[in-house]
């Protein structure tokens, strides 16, 4: 199993850590942009931001560009 990893193992790494199943939950209620998902979580923006990364990555939520900031939702 090289290279890259099935979309189902992608999407369990994915929410196997507990940080971006907090994450999931906020932007589950609402979009959220980073700054939001940032003092929600009590953590800083670049730990924010690799989060959303793996979790776009997996196909779990979807962004948008709102002038500078990012906005996040679940994709359902």
């Amino acid at each position: 199993m090289l290279g890259r990893m099935p979309a189902t193992l992608q999407v369990l790494d994915a929410i196997a850590e507990p940080t971006r199943r907090r994450i999931l939950d906020h932007v589950r209620e609402k979009d959220r942009s980073v700054g939001e998902l940032v003092d929600l979580t009590g953590m800083h923006q670049p730990g924010v931001s690799r989060h959303l990364r793996v979790l776009r990555d997996a196909g779990l939520v979807d962004v948008r560009v709102d002038a500078q900031r990012r906005i996040y939702r679940l994709r359902a």
